[in-house]
């Protein structure tokens, strides 16, 4: 079943267009793995798909709903279409638990009662339940960015954005997260995710597109866009 439709979209900063025409849609429960050189849109796309960016034309259908409309709640949209940030995002004064719940109270309504409970659940799932009352200024990048995906999660969203999820961490530290992203994956969530860890997108992914200047190039399952013949430029970007 369709979850996000992408029509004409195009992004503008000034004079300068970022996003050209992008045509896309997202089935609900499915990977899907955006991959292309920098300053080719990426982060961009992501961001205009929770309306962290407004588009300067298109439309974003979620659920069939228009979300670039002004009429959007953009805390209740960012609370069912979920971010991890590549700079983590999280409170530096708050502890690791309240930065789970923080969001769980304030959009969601949540009593504190059910809030910490989730939050805990999912604290747990990802490998960080030992430091909940810990300030977050004391963790790692790695540990930092697990929370960050926990706090996601506790908003129990239907579509979660990841964007370049590992690209501020020490290289010891992307397996980490790259292998609780793995065990978080099934088909409660659909899962938008911008990377450079090309292993990782063939092996989690439904789908990938492969964006270069702003355009889609190729949008293709990983066993079309690893095998493809036709494009020198996404042959030469995959080192294959």
């Amino acid at each position: 079943m369709e979850i996000i439709r992408v029509s004409n979209l195009h992004k503008s900063f000034d004079d300068i267009e970022v996003l050209t025409d992008i045509n896309l849609t997202i089935e609900s429960g499915s990977v899907t793995t955006i991959i292309g050189p920098s300053g080719s849109g990426k982060s961009t796309l992501l961001r205009c798909l929770n309306q962290l960016e407004n588009v300067t034309s298109g439309s974003i259908l979620y659920n069939d709903e228009d979300i670039t409309s002004n009429q959007t709640n953009l805390n209740e949209l960012r609370s069912k279409i979920g971010m991890v940030f590549q700079s983590f995002n999280l409170f530096s004064n708050l502890t690791v638990l309240d930065n789970c719940i923080i969001g769980q109270e304030k959009v969601l309504h949540r009593s504190k009662h059910e809030s910490i409970d989730n939050a805990l659940n999912f604290l747990k799932q990802v490998g960080m339940y030992d430091f909940k009352d810990r300030k977050v200024t004391t963790l790692s990048g790695g540990q930092k960015q697990r929370v960050a995906i926990a706090r996601t999660l506790s908003m129990n969203p239907d579509i979660i954005l990841f964007d370049e999820p590992t690209s501020s961490l020490d290289p010891e530290m992307v397996n980490d997260v790259l292998e609780v992203m793995k065990n978080i994956i099934s088909k409660d969530y659909t899962f938008v995710v911008v990377t450079h860890e090309m292993e990782f997108a063939r092996d989690v992914s439904d789908r990938v597109i492969f964006m270069e200047r702003g355009r889609i190039v190729n949008d293709g399952t990983p066993s079309e866009i690893w095998n493809i013949n036709s494009n020198e430029r996404l042959k030469r970007f995959l080192n294959i």
